[in-house]
């Protein structure tokens, strides 16, 4: 017989499965790679040119990162090798798996001048993206919008072979709406209440952004900010304590994910650097206090959440570091691993709400892991001044005494005044690549 839980927690439940997913790469040339995987399973020959467009913003967060298996950066790779290579049915694993020889034919057809990827302009989606793959005569296109994975349209020479009609969902039926119009108490309510066989697929992501954690920490990736760090603390340059292992791991991970490891991170919001954060520092508490499963799993299900809560107040990619948020998910774990009380968590995000807000996004690259280093850096200071009953306080900037209220601060700014500041950095970036 199976257990009846509160109604609402399903929408939880459901939210996380949506939101938390597996994801080889970074996502936003990672989403282009699938169009172009989709569109090549359409052809009967093999490849020989592509044509891609994709919104400011998808260009943005894929001019400067590393694509998995391939050593090279951009989105042009992304889509020879997703249309050489990629897995049709693999979502945001399309890349997983790709063969040495797949990799080689894409840089071939990539040398041959047979890619191109331009803005689409203008383009009313954040997320969009459209490749239009040939065999000689033959072509077909495939629409990605509104999502990373989120097929809108595939055309096969020149017609219409499907459109999504995808109903309007209620509110009732949408987690994402539902967990908007909740609060972090009730969400800390469901976390400690909750059985532990409805949330424990959650350890997966500790799993997998472990992994990938301790190939950043070899040395071979990005910046190797982790392993540096690392290096230089056993110098004597840092201190070995829990704060420092927080950073080291969380940004080793990164350094991996955003350096092209053929590893997959466990995505938060459609953000492999955002589900690091989210689940790295919550890891090193639970491992440093000896935490069991159920205990992990609950702090990792208040991060994610957390992190959920905060960021679907946002547009799904602006000019706001989405580390900082997902490092606000971490702070709530953490400060509920150490402590217990609802009044610390809160502060704690409170605090970093005071600390990072104003970090911007200018675009995925191996800087990222600097980003997620600074946010999880934070969120641990945020979480030792709440453990002594400190906080910014709600007399001081966009901080106000409710943290319900922070938040919304916090993203009224992104959703309003960062949106100029959005546009300055997408053009500063353009005039860097012509």
């Amino acid at each position: 017989m199976s257990e009846q839980i509160n109604p609402l927690w399903n929408h939880f439940i459901r939210a996380v499965q949506e939101e938390v997913k597996p994801a080889l790469g970074c996502t936003e040339p990672i989403s282009l790679a699938l169009a172009c995987a989709m569109a090549a399973q359409q052809l009967s020959g093999a490849v020989t040119h592509i044509e891609a467009w994709v919104s400011p913003n998808l260009m943005k967060n894929g001019l400067g990162v590393t694509v998995p298996g391939t050593g090279m950066v951009g989105l042009p790779i992304a889509a020879a090798l997703g249309a050489l290579g990629g897995n049709a049915q693999g979502g945001l694993e399309v890349l997983k798996g790709v063969s040495t020889d797949s990799v080689e034919q894409a840089k071939a057809l990539l040398n041959a001048g047979k890619v191109q990827v331009k803005l689409q302009e203008p383009c009313a989606e954040i997320l969009y993206s459209r490749a239009r793959v040939y065999a000689g005569e033959e072509s077909a296109s495939v629409t990605i919008a509104g999502g990373h994975t989120r097929v809108v349209q595939i055309t096969c020479q020149g017609e219409t072979c499907f459109t999504l009609d995808e109903q309007p969902q209620s509110d009732a039926d949408d987690p994402l709406a539902m967990l908007s119009r909740t609060t972090l108490s009730q969400i800390l309510e469901f976390v400690e209440q909750v059985p532990f066989s409805k949330i424990g697929f959650i350890l997966e992501a500790a799993r997998l952004n472990d992994a990938l954690s301790r190939e950043g920490l070899t040395g071979q990736w990005g910046l190797h900010i982790g392993a540096t760090l690392n290096k230089q603390r056993s110098r004597g340059f840092m201190a070995q304590d829990l704060g420092s292992d927080i950073v080291i791991r969380t940004s080793a991970a990164s350094d991996a994910r955003m350096g092209g490891a053929t590893l997959p991170a466990m995505s938060n919001s459609g953000s492999g650097n955002q589900g690091i954060t989210a689940t790295m520092p919550v890891l090193v508490v639970a491992e440093h206090l000896q935490a069991d499963d159920e205990k992990l799993a609950r702090a990792l299900m208040l991060s994610h959440l957390a992190a959920i809560y905060i960021h679907y107040q946002l547009p799904r990619l602006s000019a706001l570091c989405a580390a900082t948020t997902a490092a606000m998910g971490a702070a709530a774990g953490m400060a509920w691993l150490l402590d217990g009380r609802y009044q610390t968590l809160s502060m704690a995000i409170s605090s970093m709400i005071g600390d990072v807000s104003g970090m911007i996004c200018d675009g995925a690259s191996n800087s990222c892991a600097m980003k997620v280093s600074t946010s999880v850096g934070s969120a641990w200071k945020a979480v030792m001044m709440a453990l002594d009953d400190s906080a910014v306080t709600g007399n001081e900037g966009i901080v106000a005494d409710d943290v319900e209220h922070s938040i919304a601060n916090l993203c009224s700014l992104a959703c309003q005044s960062m949106q100029a500041t959005d546009r300055q950095i997408i053009e500063i970036m353009a005039n860097k690549a012509t």
